[in-house]
């Protein structure tokens, strides 16, 4: 590899790593600020160990921050044991910060909010701008490469050994967690979860890719000799597979390799930040996958299945 080639990549990760710790930093606790000033004042279980986290303030007294970081901890260690510590070792920095920031600020607040909730628009308002927040919050959260475990790591981990799809786990979990706070807050605070939890996965999804709603994106690389490089980091670093084709420019006639790959949402920056280290000069374009039938999204004897 050339010097400078060499010199250029090494700026560019520290300036990738300096970048992603700010997202992570950030994005954690403008996820703690929607989860501790709106959610949990309002009585809004939003799903995962945060809605978790908001029952057990409320019925057991404890710390909502310290209950989400029991939760987490073993279920990323446990998903690094499946999947390798690298992959487990981001988000589970991303899991410690989010808990730590919401004791934080939940103590500094006492998980009472600023809105007077007497009034049911204040409980509306919260589940908007909680929505809001928290989306962009666990947005910036994964442009750094990581999350803020619960509900992903789960459904990684179900999908790993069952035949079934992301999302149906991930949703699964969530409307267990929100009937739960039903159970305890009352039918209205479901209906108040959901417009919570339906507004920040699209904010979500925004500010990772600012257009898009669905749950996976096909990903065509072009490279004209590191494509192969991109290929094994894309199998030992995502666990992916993808396709590589064979073709000529119509402008040049030169000869081009391009690797297509399919990743869910939440492994896109992974993937770009894979591709942005190996070349930099890549020509890369994403598509919206509307529908991903196989191994590791949906499989496929739940869309056809097996007759007699």
């Amino acid at each position: 590899m050339p010097y400078h080639f060499s010199m250029a990549a090494h700026g560019f990760r520290i300036f990738s790593s300096v970048r992603d710790y700010i997202f992570l930093i950030i994005g954690t606790a403008i996820a703690a600020i929607a989860a501790t000033v709106f959610y949990t004042p309002a009585h809004i279980t939003g799903g995962g160990a945060t809605g978790i986290g908001t029952i057990f303030y409320y019925v057991f007294g404890l710390d909502q921050g310290m209950v989400m970081m029991c939760i987490n901890i073993p279920i990323v260690l446990f998903g690094m044991k499946v999947f390798g510590w690298r992959y487990g070792i981001r988000t589970l920095i991303g899991s410690i910060m989010l808990s730590l920031w919401t004791s934080l600020i939940g103590n500094i607040t006492d998980y009472k909010g600023f809105l007077d909730y007497s009034e049911p628009i204040n409980i509306l308002l919260s589940a908007i701008f909680g929505g809001c927040l928290m989306g962009i919050g666990v947005g910036l959260t994964m442009k750094s490469g990581s999350n803020t475990g619960g509900t992903d790591i789960v459904s990684q981990i179900v999908t790993h050994f069952f035949p079934i799809s992301i999302g149906t786990v991930s949703f699964s979990i969530n409307a267990v967690v929100v009937t739960c706070g039903g159970i305890f807050f009352g039918f209205q605070a479901i209906l108040f979860a959901i417009i919570a939890m339906y507004i920040s996965a699209q904010m979500t999804n925004y500010v990772m890719m600012g257009v898009g709603t669905n749950l996976a994106k096909a990903v065509y690389i072009l490279s004209d000799d590191r494509i192969t490089v991109i290929a094994q980091d894309v199998i030992s670093k995502l666990k992916r597979g993808g396709t590589i084709f064979r073709g000529s420019g119509i402008y040049t006639a030169k000869e081009h390799q391009m690797l297509l790959v399919i990743v869910p949402n939440n492994q896109l920056n992974t993937l770009l930040r894979i591709i942005k280290e190996s070349d930099a000069s890549a020509f890369v374009f994403i598509t919206e996958a509307y529908e991903v039938i196989g191994k590791g999204f949906i499989p496929i004897n739940r869309i056809a299945p097996n007759r007699d």
